[in-house]
């Protein structure tokens, strides 16, 4: 009943922002009580804030449009035959923009003797992103249908060329652009999401960008719908598609069924059931995704 009650209070709220902006004590509950939990979503593996596959339109941090948050995140996708981590930081502005950097390393393990790239062969690559809202609000506007809208970008630097260019790849630098869309609805206790990304990794960028036949960039969708069990606790599930370009090995989409668990106000844990298909003609690497994040 007490979870009832508090989300009700919250859409009174929401309501109330849309009808009554300058009223003091609204004004107030609004800068001390900062997002609501889980709100700014968690941390990608490319930096941004959203889920642990998909950017959404939400911007990193707990702070409203009165101040400036970040956070900061490191996870861990272990998979079958290789290992994926990552590392970063992301810093919101007002709400309104976003500015976010991800370091991944990708191991290989015994497969990389395999494939011919020696035990233990590590891809690695720098992911810096921008994102700005240009409409919308996923949670303080409860009484429109319009959902959160952002635009973001994100620049990848991948840091094994020579490899790249054997396998096929064109690039080992390349920007994805992408249009993300974003609603909470309080009243079902859902969040959803989709954006579409133009761009043309390959293996997320890890293996380059593009090839020499096919080296424009194409829109790849992903989506999120998650349910909130309670305040703090979120489970759901995403899938995002992505180019299959290079002609060595097929690539896969990706999708994961999660559950993100704010620890507390400023620190949050996300576990997830990951499939990531085949990866460089190694069959079915599906495995654990585990994410921290601490937010302020």
């Amino acid at each position: 009943m007490t979870r009832i009650l508090t989300y009700d209070r919250i859409m009174a709220i929401s309501l109330l922002a849309a009808t009554m902006p300058a009223a003091p004590a609204l004004a107030e509950e609004h800068r001390a009580g900062g997002k609501l939990l889980l709100t700014n979503g968690v941390s990608t593996v490319d930096g941004a804030a959203g889920g642990g596959l998909a950017s959404w339109a939400v911007i990193a941090g707990n702070e409203t449009r009165d101040g400036i948050g970040g956070s900061a995140h490191a996870t861990l996708v272990a998979l079958p035959d290789f290992t994926l981590k990552s590392y970063g930081a992301a810093v919101g502005v007002f709400d309104r923009l976003e500015v976010s950097y991800a370091h991944q390393s990708f191991d290989t393990r015994a497969a990389g003797a395999a494939l011919g790239l020696g035990r233990g062969f590590t891809f690695a690559q720098d992911v810096v992103g921008a994102k700005l809202r240009i409409a919308g609000d996923a949670v303080w506007a409860q009484d429109s249908l319009l959902p959160q809208i952002s635009i973001g970008v994100q620049h990848h630097i991948a840091d094994k060329a020579a490899v790249i260019h054997a396998v096929g790849g064109r690039e080992s630098e390349g920007t994805d652009l992408y249009v993300a869309a974003t609603k909470l609805l309080l009243a079902q206790s859902l969040v959803l999401n989709g954006t579409v990304r133009f761009t043309k990794a390959n293996q997320f960028g890890l293996l380059g960008f593009g090839t020499d036949g096919r080296n424009a960039r194409t829109a790849q969708f992903e989506g999120s719908a998650g349910y909130m069990l309670s305040s703090r606790l979120v489970i759901g599930g995403e899938y995002r598609t992505k180019p299959d370009r290079l002609g060595f090995a097929q690539e896969d989409d990706a999708y994961d069924l999660f559950a993100a668990w704010a620890v507390q106000r400023h620190v949050s844990l996300t576990a997830a059931y990951v499939d990531l298909g085949d990866i460089a003609t190694v069959k079915n690497q599906r495995g654990l995704f585990l994410s921290l994040q601490t937010a302020f």
